[in-house]
């Protein structure tokens, strides 16, 4: 059986997968536009994107602004007829400043987590913008939608659901994360389709779910079509891919990494993450890390008390400087053993998939 495309209102790709949006830079207009010229949906993440800008260390906000739009406009231009969505976190500290730089270059969808996305249908009204809230339970994907039909009058033309085995900041408190307690996406997926289902028949309006977080492979794929998934969202195996934005140095730490070497941290925003077990993490465990500058980059984070500064680690893991990085990964990386273009993983995802359905 052939994959359905994804359909997001007027908005079609032919391939249901949604590359996930990867900070800092590791996810940019290359990777974006790869896999939206394969069919799918790109995501440029938006998280300190600015960080190779020539002022970015003096400012920050302006880089950032006109990094995101540089890299949108350059996706427009490597893929024309694709599908590219922007990843911008509520936490960020300037969240309505980059919705509206993204909005002015006419992104097709913002998906939008690390907190409950509540002003976002009002800074893209009278836009085309679509925008997706993350959810990593039923319930915080009704409150989402009570919140917007309530106080905007509309509901989300996506709902993005992240479960348990993603990479980078998790939905879930770190008890939740322990494997006897955790969570199977599979049951949360079904919880929010179940949790959207009075909405759509309220505005007549189907609202598409897509579901990630450590999915790996195309009979994956086919298991969370089957029980109702518009699509998914997959963003580690497309480290490992040409196309990537991030450092080779990077890519290859993926490649190389072992099941064992996959780590619950803690960010200094308070939130768990899952990130490789470097000389870095050991280093915050053994007392933290100086930190030089503060980037003022989210705002649960006090520079006064974080043990290290999650915008420098972030940024030193794109530029390769891998022993002083924090590696963010989902948790199947392990079972990556090779770099390819990002057209062979595409085509592989989706025969493995169809083979299944």
């Amino acid at each position: 059986m052939k994959l359905p495309p994804l359909v997001i209102g007027e908005l079609k790709a032919e391939v249901p997968i949604i590359q996930g949006g990867m900070g800092v830079g590791i996810s940019r207009s290359n990777l974006a536009a790869a896999v939206a010229n394969a069919g799918g949906i790109g995501t440029i993440s938006g998280v300190q994107i600015g960080f190779d800008e020539p002022d970015f260390e003096t400012n920050t906000l302006n880089a950032n602004i006109r990094a995101l739009k540089k890299h949108i406009r350059k996706a427009r231009e490597l893929s024309p007829n694709g599908v590219i969505a922007v990843n911008l976190m509520v936490a960020l500290n300037h969240y309505d400043e980059l919705v509206h730089a993204a909005v002015e270059e006419k992104i097709d969808i913002i998906v939008s987590g690390a907190g409950l996305p509540t002003v976002l249908p009002k800074l893209v009204e009278g836009s085309n913008t679509k925008i997706a809230p993350i959810a990593s339970s039923g319930k915080a994907a009704s409150v989402i939608c009570k919140l917007w039909d309530k106080h905007h009058g509309r509901i989300p033309d996506l709902v993005v659901v992240e479960g348990p085995e993603a990479g980078g900041h998790l939905g879930f408190k770190p008890e939740e994360l322990e494997t006897e307690k955790k969570r199977e996406l599979s049951d949360i997926l079904v919880e929010v389709i179940k949790a959207v289902k009075p909405f759509e028949e309220k505005y007549g309006k189907k609202i598409p779910v897509v579901c990630g977080g450590g999915i790996s492979n195309g009979v994956e794929i086919a298991k969370y079509i089957k029980l109702g998934a518009a699509g998914v969202q997959i963003a580690t195996r497309f480290i490992a891919t040409e196309e990537c934005d991030a450092d080779i140095k990077y890519k290859m730490a993926i490649v190389n990494c072992t099941e064992e070497d996959i780590k619950i941290v803690k960010s200094p925003v308070g939130m768990p993450g899952r990130a490789l077990n470097n000389a870095f993490i050991k280093s915050v465990h053994d007392g933290g890390v100086e930190i030089k500058k503060c980037y003022n980059c989210l705002k649960p984070c006090n520079p006064k008390s974080t043990p290290y500064c999650i915008s420098k680690a972030l940024i030193n893991a794109v530029k390769g400087d891998i022993d002083e990085a924090l590696v963010f990964t989902g948790a199947k990386s392990y079972k990556i053993n090779k770099i390819v273009k990002v057209s062979e993983l595409m085509d592989e995802l989706v025969n493995e998939a169809e083979k299944s359905l």
